[in-house]
């Protein structure tokens, strides 16, 4: 797993290694931007969005939300990816912070229209997923919604389909969301598959 300085050092290369996975369909991204695409038109259907992301990375998502007139508020436990994320949206609200500790105090009295978080939160346990999306329930507007694009699957019957065919390129130290558990947490989640390792939650 990648520490905040792990994250650091890869920001410059960040989005070219995306690609290149994405684009042999090779997991863990295959369908990344399937997930960012539908999480994108999702968000532009509420005129004048206000969206939190969280783990914004390099802003791939976010700067072209921005470009599109959403107000953009940001928290990402990497500096650089900060920096460079500001450079693409200069009048966004941006912040680093570890979200696995919770929001920082800048963004606590905010509410939004959706939360965003993409390829992000598999960091984090299931339990330590639970709580930060019981909190973030709680930053919504009415009728808001949170977005969760990530490495995810509907079963856990999926999940060891891809463990097995991924081999050692499987990470061990990372906890994908299976949309079956969650179901069980979060009766009126829904859950849209986009890859054969991918997907979106949608919890309003």
């Amino acid at each position: 797993m990648l520490d905040s300085k792990g994250f650091d050092l890869w920001a410059d290369g960040y989005d070219r290694s995306v690609v290149s996975a994405e684009e042999s369909d090779a997991y863990p991204f295959a369908g990344y931007k399937a997930v960012l695409g539908h999480i994108f038109q999702t968000v532009m259907h509420t005129p004048h969005a206000r969206v939190l992301d969280l783990g914004f990375g390099t802003a791939v998502l976010t700067s072209k939300l921005y470009e599109n007139g959403c107000e953009i508020f940001g928290q990402d436990f990497s500096e650089s990816m900060t920096a460079i994320a500001s450079s693409k949206m200069p009048g966004a609200h941006l912040y680093t912070g570890d979200f696995s500790k919770g929001l920082v105090q800048e963004l606590r009295s905010e509410r939004f229209t959706h939360i965003i978080s993409t390829y992000a939160l598999h960091h984090l346990t299931d339990d330590q997923k639970h709580s930060l999306i019981d909190l973030l329930r709680t930053q919504l507007c009415p009728g808001g919604t949170i977005l969760i694009g990530d490495v995810a699957f509907a079963s856990r019957a999926d999940l060891a389909a891809c463990r097995a065919s991924a081999g050692e390129e499987w990470d061990d130290e990372e906890f994908y969301f299976v949309f079956e558990d969650w179901k069980r947490l979060i009766p009126t989640a829904v859950f849209t598959p986009l890859s054969h390792c991918a997907g979106v939650l949608e919890i309003r």
